[in-house]
């Protein structure tokens, strides 16, 4: 009887099945590496790829930000272009929101006002999540009487009508017969919203560190000696700071709202500066007559504030896994 292997069968018997268990090794790797656990960010991540919401808002969050930064892209017009023959003119084809009282092209000072305007709603933003995370943080991870009176600090402050409170804040820094230079007023602006706004990140961040600092890994360096700036900064915050993101995102629109209101009130941020918030002001004794004049400048303001508040949730459906 003949041999299988001497006829050459057994070699390519051999090959086929090294191949094949190659090829199975292959895919126990790749499957391995597909079951390999994700972040939190980027679990978070992968969640936001698969929402409308978050391409929605994030499509007009990025035309509002290059009509902030290059506004020359949607005009060519600078913000202070008049031709009092042609005030409060409707929309047309030269102007397409049409021209103020004042002969101003609305379109043109909408898309330089989107600079002042953002930058108000981000320096706001930044400064109250830095004093509210920062105070939130220490009386969280502290507790007692650091907790007690950095709470009841913070809820002076909550206490306070907010629009009252600018008020008081802005007339206060700017009496009567003052002009103020305009980055003085936008600091003014920017430091009254986030006195009367921070304590809301600060109840964020506390709630976040009072359920943090009990968590196994902070045991764990505090039983390695790491002193307590390290605790805080280098392990806690990274691990805190995703519900203070998720507000800071809300928040950030609705502060470009605030400052068209505080602006509209005559007591924000005022000409020479453009912003959606000082056209509206400068709109307002025009409304019957020329409707055009407050309406395009306010929607411009609705839809960044619906933009930024859409992301916030997308932001906190993903980052919340109890959501899904």
């Amino acid at each position: 009887m003949t041999d299988p292997g001497s006829v050459g069968g057994g070699p390519a018997l051999e090959d086929m099945a090294s191949h094949e268990a190659t090829d199975l090794a292959a895919v126990d790797d790749s499957a391995q590496r597909q079951r390999k656990p994700r972040s939190l960010w980027g679990d978070a991540w992968v969640q936001l790829r698969r929402k409308p919401m978050f391409y929605i808002s994030g499509v007009i969050i990025v035309v509002i930000v290059l009509m902030a930064l290059f506004p020359s892209i949607f005009t060519s017009r600078p913000a202070d272009f008049n031709n009092l023959d042609l005030q409060s003119q409707p929309p047309s084809a030269d102007a397409w929101f049409g021209y103020s009282f004042q002969g101003y092209d609305i379109w043109a000072r909408a898309m330089h006002g989107a600079r002042a305007s953002l930058l108000v709603g981000l320096l706001a933003t930044i400064l109250t999540v830095l004093i509210g995370s920062l105070m939130g943080i220490i009386a969280g991870f502290y507790g007692k009487l650091t907790d007690t009176f950095i709470s009841r600090f913070g809820d002076i402050f909550a206490g306070l009508p907010f629009v009252l409170g600018a008020i008081v804040i802005l007339t206060t820094l700017n009496p009567p017969g003052t002009s103020p230079s305009e980055t003085t007023i936008v600091v003014q602006v920017v430091l009254s919203i986030a006195v009367l706004s921070w304590p809301v990140s600060m109840r964020i961040m506390r709630s976040a560190t009072i359920v943090a600092k009990q968590l196994d890994y902070v045991k764990a360096a505090r039983a390695l000696g790491a002193s307590t700036p390290r605790i805080i900064f280098r392990h806690m915050f990274p691990n805190t700071v995703a519900p203070v993101l998720v507000y800071a995102t809300i928040a950030l629109g609705a502060f470009i709202g605030v400052e068209a209101t505080l602006a509209y009130l005559g007591i924000g941020v005022r000409p020479p500066v453009v912003s959606w918030g000082v056209m509206i002001n400068d709109a307002k004794d025009y409304v019957q007559t020329s409707p055009h004049e407050l309406l395009f400048p306010a929607g411009l303001v609705t839809i960044t504030v619906l933009a930024f508040v859409m992301l916030g949730d997308a932001v906190r459906d993903a980052l919340d896994p109890k959501s899904r």
